[in-house]
């Protein structure tokens, strides 16, 4: 998905994603990673739209469950069979135009 302007705000103007906690869980059958994301400037359903579309797009993404706080700080749980490096989940969230801050993960 392109860049663009999304909610009233101008093409070139920037959202940000902070990776913060990563959580192992085993499963019966294979384990599962989550991976929680704190995004800043998502502001309704179709910005929940464009980060999950290209989340979801990556290898191993089981799924993607976003916790909206309109003009706030957002919470992104990806579930994955795999760990995702930041840069991998950091290209996805810039397709959706947004950028990632400090990875501390």
């Amino acid at each position: 998905m392109p860049s663009g302007a999304c909610c009233g705000n101008p093409a070139n103007s920037h959202h940000t994603i902070q990776l913060t906690t990563k959580e192992y869980a085993m499963g019966q059958k294979s384990a599962t990673i989550q991976t929680n994301v704190s995004v800043s400037g998502m502001t309704c359903g179709h910005c929940v739209s464009a980060v999950s579309e290209e989340i979801e797009a990556l290898d191993g993404v089981k799924s993607v469950a976003i916790d909206l706080n309109a003009g706030g700080i957002s919470t992104v749980t990806i579930t994955s069979t795999q760990e995702l490096s930041p840069s991998e989940i950091g290209e996805a969230v810039a397709e959706a135009g947004y950028l990632v801050v400090a990875n501390d993960a």
